[in-house]
This record gives C-alpha cells, sequence and structure tokens, in this order.
C-alpha cells in the first residue's frame, strides 16, 4: 500500500481563482447590477401615467345664475376660463406639481346654499410612477387647500380679480373611470322638480342589451333646499365590478370623497338613495356588449323633513314607523334605523353592531355583513367537513378518491366524481351504480360511465340570455318560454304551470283541485292552457293554445296543509317546440339546494297583496331560505315536501295567480334551466319574514317519471 505525498500549496492552487480572477468576476455581476439599476431608474421616471384629480369648490364672490348650468352659455364659459386660469396659476407654483401638469376643465357648476357658486373642475397630469404617491400626497395636503384659499398672492397685479374659493373636496379619480373617459363617453343633465318622477336608464335599456363599452354620466340637479331621492327599479348586470358597475356620487364629478354607492349585478337590498346636497352624478360604465338589459332609475327632488310626527326620522330624511327601529331589516334604506340598538335577547349581535333576527343565523346568507351570523355554523371542529349524513371527517380527505363521509359529500365538488354506495345523497345513473358528484345531471359532463346524466338534456336552454309577481319586474318575449298560463274556460287566468316536454306539464294540485265550487277543477276540459305567451290577451304566432286531456294530481295532496301540493297535466296532442315554447329541465330526486341560492319565480299573478293580475309575464329573484328559519317562520307547517324561497326583507314574493308556476334555477356549468319547485302557498304576498312556500319537486321526480316518462 503506498501514500501519494501531496503538499497544502496543490491543494490550494487547485481549489482557488487568481487574486485578478475575482476581482474581474466581481466587477462584472457589480456592474450588471448597476446597469439593471439604471434601467429600472430610468422606466420609473419615463413610464408616466395619467392621473387625474378631480373634485368641488365654493366661490364666495360670485352670484350663481342659471346660466351657469348651460355649459354652451357665454357665461359658463367665462367663468370656467377664469377658474382653469386661477387653477394652472396655483399648481404652477408648486414645483412638483407644475412639472407634470397637463390642464385642467371645468365639469359644472351649481348653487351652494348661501347662493354663491359651486364649481366641479377636473385636473390632469401626467406623473413618473416613482412620484405618484407623492404627487398623490400634495394634491390631499392642507398646504394645496389652502393655496387655493388664498389664491390672490399668487396672482401679482390682478389680485382683485382672483375668485375667493373655499369649501374644496378633492381627490383622485378611479383608475377604472379614467381608462374609460379615454374612448370617450357620454353626458345628460336632468333637473328634478317636487312631485315630478324623472327616469334614467342605460343606454339600450328598452332592447334586449346594451352596447359594449361604454361610460354614461347623469348629472342630477334640485333646486338649493331640495334633496334628490333615486330609486333603482331593475338592475341587470354582470356581477364582475371591475368591468360593469354604476357609481353614484354626491356631486357633479366623479370625487371618491363622496361616492354615495357602487352597484353592479343583481339589485340590492338598499335601492334608494339620497343625496345629502342638491345634485347627484351617476356613471355606468361596461365593457361588455351582451350581457343584461341595463338598469333603470326614478329620481326626484325631495324637501327635507323637519318633523316625523311621532315616527322615526332617517338620517336621510325618509320617516318610518317607530316599531321598524332595530329590527334587522334596513327600513330608511340607509342603515340610520338599524345602528346603536340594544340588542334583544331573540337577537344576534353582530361584530358590526348591528342587530339580526337569530332565526336568520346559519341560513347561507351574510344578513350581518361581516358573516357573524354565519360563523360557527357546522357541529364539526375546525379542519373538519361536515358530511351531509353530519359526520365529521378531515379536510385533508376532500376529494382523495374515497367515500369518507359514507354519502358522497367528501368527493362531491371534485374535478372527477367517484362510484360510492348509493344513498339519498347520491346520483343513480343507469346501470345501478351511484356517483358522488352533486347535482351532475345535463352539466355537460359525462359523470356516469354509462353516460346517462347528460341523457334527455335537450331541455332549459333559453333563446336569450336573460318574472306580477310582488316587487318583481317585466320579462321579455320568449325569456321564460317553459311557463304557461291555465285559463279556466269563460273565466281566463287562473294559475301558472311549466313544460316539461311536448306533451306534458307540472302544476299545483290546489288548482286542479275541486273544493266545493260550481266548477269542477279537476276536470280537463275546464281548462285551455296557453303556451308562448307574454301578455295576457295578446297572442301571436308564438302562442300555442291546447286542450287538457288529463289531469293527475298527486294522491298524497293534502288540501289543508297543501302538503305534496304538485299535478301532472297531459295536452290533447304534442306541441311544436320552438325558441318561444321550450321544455325546463327536470332535476334528479339526488339535486340540492343550498340556503342562499338564487332562484326566479315567474308569473301573472298578483302585483300585491290586494292588487290586480298582472297583465305581462313577470320574474322576480329570490333565495332559498335554510329550512330550519322557514319552519320556524312559518309555524311549523313546513314539511320536508315543500322547499322556501324569497326575500325575508319583504316585498318580493309570488302571490295569488302565480300558483302552480315554476321556481326556476340555472345551473351555471352548462347554462340549463331546472325546474327547483311549484308555487304553492305563503303568509300573504311579499311580507317581511315571510317566505314563500314551493312544492320540493325533487321528492317527486320517481312519481313524475313514472307518469309521463320525463
Amino acid at each position: 500500500m503506498s501514500f501519494a505525498n501531496v503538499t497544502l500549496d496543490t491543494l490550494i492552487g487547485k481549489k482557488t481563482l487568481p487574486c485578478r480572477s475575482i476581482f474581474l468576476t466581481v466587477l462584472v455581476i457589480f456592474g450588471a447590477v448597476t446597469t439593471l439599476t439604471v434601467i429600472l431608474q430610468v422606466w420609473l421616471h419615463l413610464c408616466n401615467i395619467m392621473r387625474v384629480f378631480c373634485g368641488s369648490m365654493a366661490i364666495s364672490n360670485q352670484r350663481f345664475s342659471r346660466s351657469y348650468e348651460d355649459a354652451k352659455s357665454i357665461q359658463f364659459k367665462e367663468l370656467a376660463s377664469k377658474v382653469v386660469k386661477q387653477i394652472k396659476n396655483i399648481y404652477g407654483n408648486v414645483p412638483l406639481l407644475s412639472r407634470y401638469y397637463i390642464g385642467s376643465s371645468v365639469q359644472a357648476f351649481s348653487e351652494f346654499h348661501d347662493g354663491s357658486v359651486i364649481v366641479y373642475y377636473m385636473s390632469e397630469f401626467h406623473v413618473p410612477l416613482i412620484y405618484v404617491s407623492t404627487v398623490d400626497e400634495v394634491i390631499n395636503s392642507n398646504d394645496l387647500t389652502g393655496m387655493f384659499r388664498h389664491t390672490r398672492k399668487f396672482l401679482g397685479p390682478e389680485s382683485d380679480k382672483a375668485l375667493h374659493i373655499y369649501n374644496l373636496v378633492s381627490g383622485a379619480m378611479d383608475l377604472r373611470l379614467v381608462n374609460a373617459t379615454l374612448r370617450g363617453h357620454y353626458r345628460h343633465t336632468h333637473r328634478c322638480h317636487r312631485g315630478k318622477t324623472g327616469t334614467i336608464q342605460s343606454i339600450g335599456f328598452s332592447y334586449i342589451f346594451y352596447p359594449r363599452n361604454i361610460y354614461t354620466e347623469w348629472q342630477l340637479r334640485a333646486d338649493p333646499g331640495y334633496r334628490i331621492r333615486l330609486k333603482f327599479i331593475i338592475l341587470n348586470m354582470e356581477k364582475d365590478c371591475h368591468n360593469n358597475f354604476i357609481k353614484v356620487y354626491d356631486s357633479l364629478v366623479p370625487t371618491e370623497k363622496q361616492v354615495l354607492t357602487e352597484m353592479c349585478g343583481e339589485l340590492p337590498a338598499n335601492k334608494v338613495h339620497f343625496s345629502k346636497t342638491n345634485r347627484i352624478s351617476v356613471i355606468f360604465y361596461s365593457d361588455m356588449s351582451y350581457v343584461d338589459k341595463g338598469f333603470s332609475a326614478e329620481f326626484e327632488a325631495v324637501e327635507p323633513s323637519e318633523k316625523c310626527s311621532g315616527k322615526f326620522q332617517c338620517e336621510n330624511d325618509e320617516c318610518i314607523h317607530s316599531v321598524l327601529r332595530c329590527d334587522g331589516i334596513d327600513d330608511c334604506g340607509d342603515l340610520s334605523d338599524e345602528k346603536n340598538c340594544v340588542c334583544k335577547e331573540s337577537d344576534i349581535k353582530c361584530k358590526n353592531g348591528f342587530c339580526k333576527p337569530k332565526y336568520w343565523r346559519c341560513d347561507g346568507v351574510n344578513d350581518c355583513g361581516d358573516n357573524t351570523d354565519e360563523e360557527n355554523c357546522g357541529i364539526c371542529r375546525a379542519g373538519e367537513i361536515t358530511c351531509r349524513n353530519n359526520r365529521c371527517v378531515s379536510e385533508h380527505r376532500k376529494c382523495d378518491g374515497h367515500d369518507d363521509c359514507g354519502d358522497g359529500t367528501d368527493e362531491s365538488e371534485c374535478p372527477k366524481p367517484i362510484v360510492v354506495s348509493c344513498s339519498e345523497y347520491t346520483y343513480k345513473c343507469r346501470d345501478n351504480k351511484c356517483i358522488s358528484k352533486h347535482n351532475p345531471q345535463c352539466d355537460g359532463d359525462k359523470d356516469c360511465e354509462d353516460g346517462s346524466d347528460e341523457i334527455d338534456c335537450d331541455c332549459g336552454s333559453k333563446p336569450y340570455k336573460r318574472s306580477r309577481i310582488v316587487g318583481g319586474q317585466t320579462s321579455t318575449e320568449g325569456e321564460w318560454p317553459w311557463q304557461a298560463s291555465l285559463h279556466v274556460k269563460g273565466h281566463g287566468h287562473a294559475c301558472g304551470a311549466s313544460l316539461i316536454s311536448n306533451r306534458w306539464m307540472i302544476t299545483a294540485a290546489h288548482c286542479v283541485h275541486d273544493s266545493g265550487q260550481i266548477i269542477r277543477y279537476s276536470q280537463p276540459d275546464v281548462w285551455m292552457v296557453h303556451l308562448g305567451l307574454h301578455t295576457q290577451g295578446h297572442y301571436n304566432r308564438w302562442t300555442i293554445h291546447k286542450n287538457v286531456k288529463q289531469i293527475i294530481s298527486h294522491p298524497d295532496y293534502d288540501p289543508t296543509e297543501f302538503d305534496n301540493d304538485i299535478a301532472l297535466i297531459e295536452l290533447d296532442s304534442p306541441i311544436k317546440l320552438s325558441q318561444r315554447v321550450w321544455p325546463i329541465c327536470m332535476p334528479a330526486a339526488t339535486d340540492q339546494f343550498l340556503a342562499g341560492q338564487s332562484v326566479w319565480i315567474t308569473g301573472w299573478g298578483r302585483i300585491s297583496e290586494n292588487g290586480m293580475l298582472a297583465k305581462v309575464l313577470q320574474k322576480a329573484q329570490v333565495r332559498v331560505i335554510n329550512d330550519t328559519v322557514c319552519s320556524q317562520l312559518m309555524g311549523n307547517k313546513v314539511t320536508p315536501r315543500m322547499i322556501c324561497a324569497g326575500v325575508l326583507n319583504g316585498g318580493v314574493d309570488a302571490c295569488q295567480g302565480d300558483s302552480g308556476g315554476p321556481l326556476s334555477y340555472i345551473d351555471m356549468a352548462s347554462g340549463r334551466w331546472f325546474l327547483a319547485g311549484v308555487v304553492s302557498w305563503g303568509d300573504g304576498c311579499g311580507r317581511k319574514s315571510k317566505p314563500g312556500i314551493y312544492s320540493r319537486v325533487t321528492k317527486f321526480r320517481r312519481w313524475i317519471r313514472a307518469k309521463t316518462g320525463v
């Protein structure tokens, strides 16, 4: 055995680099970092972004004239020119601002309470990215406010001509609006008068959709001493607030410090807005061309109330009955009746200070606004999921390919369904195998091995991407092609129904039940069915009139409790389907409707509890109510064969004449509509905390299939 004699110098020489090499390497790296830093600094300086600041200010030494409301008048142009010069002069004396200032424009004038003038302006800056926050800070600083207030010292010899400015409000414009204005926009002005209601609507509102890439502004004015009430009647827009939205300002320019509300998607509960002054600006922006029909709102001038004669006076000067104070519902429209409340034992005390009824707890809807009422609702601990059968399993077992719940819950919302043991919670394929996926029928994906979940799916589609129902709105023609009107011959409309095939319909058993009257409602020859109908009494080439061959009421229908309130109607001959007459899809027996899920009611029923029948087909969006909550509200008269839906604040509901009609829901994955329920009964129409009760179609699925084959 031999050993190699290796010196220390040799080892070091092989493991290290010469000093010169080390120096050169560090120099190269340092040079690269320096270059990148220089490039970044140059980019931050050269990359300018447009910043628009808007605001308002009062001019004390100028008296208001109605001619200032006309942007084309000589008086408007002269005063606007003075304002722009003064703004330019002020910005010019601030080095940071003068460097990036582009220009200003006057958008409008209005009258202050003392008769002086309020000017609304916009100022544009092109600011390097690195200085944006600094410019924002200077614009909003007290120093700049002081400059506006004492501008005469900047004008030299012409100081006597200066405008005396006070009450300044200023801030950066919403970046979404800045980008929208680059493409141009529409502006409309309206004057509000007491006792007269005006209307503003999105472009193309009377049609099916509104144009794409639009930016529209409405300036609403009222005389001094009045406020403006703005009430949104219809709101059908995208739910994505980034590209489709409405903003309401207590100002004639979009000053973010004076935003009253921002809306998109479905109509919010608080749909009435009041200005704190005598002016409002409404801005509507959309980037899509075919989303929905837009919005419609009414406005009027109202005189602020000094006394409410024993009633509660809201912060917006509305008067409401004192018993509505602290009832958990926003009756004022500005939440002022729900502020500073002492919660009762029957209330939930929300973390944000509001009080809500306890029966709203764990109903799947964030009623508090901070989710207090929806916390700690499950029986399982943190890190576990609650199965539909109330078992608890670890979250780590979710979507692991094994049915750990035993009812498929943990595998029901996974990319790929698994075959599990059959239960009341699973979907059974025609080969008798059961799968875990939640509501798989007709969703466009083949989940059953035999493909049976996608068979008989030629249903539930609508020709348009788009019901009086109490608190509803008028539908468009062909919007609900499965909706039918059942007429008693010689008497007119009595009930609604839903088309489920080219020959069969579903309605409520109480509609066709004989209860001692002269008319035998259970007899087919009493009825005439109208399909493709939009307006009662107005028929066109789409309308189909059919006689009835047979009526089959559920054998267990209870006319005293309205349990099993469902019936089938067979037409005397098959109908020709079209875009205006089309069947709705039937849900599977295992389909689930979660609390808070949006559903739609449609019909020609009464427009109020004691009102007239609607002439035009109405629609209204409501939400599914938790079964336990609903049973408590309705005197424990709700059975498992019923489903509750409504708006607990009241005002939206089905009513007499809507019975038998559909409670529809859309599967977002497939875009198909399914029949969740049949209008059955309720306590009045549109009352607070009194939801509508519907027959739960899933509970009758096997009976329906056995009788109709559908």
